[in-house]
């Protein structure tokens, strides 16, 4: 193992290791520098022969078992130390993959929790979207429905306030029932009878003398009416669809018709 590597491979170490491995080394340097004294070396020696000694000691020293076991040992320290650092490194390349490793792990949680939820909120929206689509058709339904109900059901007519829209509408009844009469006839009647005015009471015949007065347009009296009173109309002798209809059912039944009545009856 060359010197030179040994340098820029221990600037890799951290702290600790850089403290052990320097006194390590230290210590070794300290062995080297003790096996270069000689062990017999006299306490007090001449400055001149220590100077001239000194090369030979250390010429032959350098060869000596000593000084190869502290290279030797040296060259084991530096190898350990580069295995130190080529275990850190290892160490260090492992956390950065598995650090990796968990943030794409965790990255991809994420994206699936975002997808499991963007997926939920598309089917609650289906779902509703589904819900409100069945709902409007249903109501549309119903809606046709209606109208065509409406369309098939006939509408009720609605008749005048007056003598005309009562004459109208008393014979809508009539012919319901099976009643004749024409519009002529009854209007006719009507104004011999009481001019028109629904109100109308004669208060001076046999009728009224007996306690029943004849009343209303076409001056019927009570018992009459209710005898020939038709359902569905009001139990009123003065209501004037009511009045018109039972007084053609009595002349119906009496006369045949209301068009055959000229006079009192």
């Amino acid at each position: 193992m060359s010197a030179t590597r040994i340098p820029s491979r221990v600037r890799r170490l951290n702290k600790v290791q850089k403290i052990s491995v320097a006194g390590v080394s230290a210590l070794g340097v300290a062995a080297l520098t003790f096996s270069l004294v000689p062990s017999n070396t006299e306490p007090e020696i001449a400055p001149q022969a220590a100077a001239a000694a000194a090369p030979v000691a250390f010429t032959n020293a350098a060869g000596s078992a000593q000084a190869k076991t502290v290279q030797n040992s040296m060259l084991e320290q530096h190898a350990t130390a580069e295995q130190l650092v080529k275990a850190a490194d290892a160490a260090k390349a492992k956390a950065a993959a598995e650090t990796k490793a968990a943030a794409a792990k965790a990255k991809a949680a994420s994206e699936a929790k975002a997808k499991a939820a963007a997926d939920a909120k598309a089917k609650a929206k289906a779902a509703a979207d589904a819900k409100d689509k069945a709902a409007k058709a249903k109501a549309d339904a119903k809606k046709r429905g209606t109208e065509a109900a409406n369309r098939s059901t006939p509408r009720k007519p609605v008749y005048a306030n007056n003598l005309d829209g009562w004459i109208r509408e008393a014979m809508a009844i009539m012919k319901k029932e099976g009643i004749p009469g024409s519009y002529d006839g009854i209007h006719r009647n009507i104004i011999r009878e009481s001019s028109g005015n629904r109100w109308a009471i004669n208060n001076w015949d046999i009728n009224a003398r007996n306690g029943i007065p004849s009343k209303g347009l076409l001056q019927v009296i009570q018992p009459t009416f209710d005898r020939y009173h038709v359902a569905g109309t009001k139990k009123d002798l003065y209501d004037p669809v009511a009045n018109i209809v039972a007084a053609c059912n009595y002349a119906a039944d009496r006369y045949g018709s209301m068009d055959n009545v000229n006079s009192a009856y």
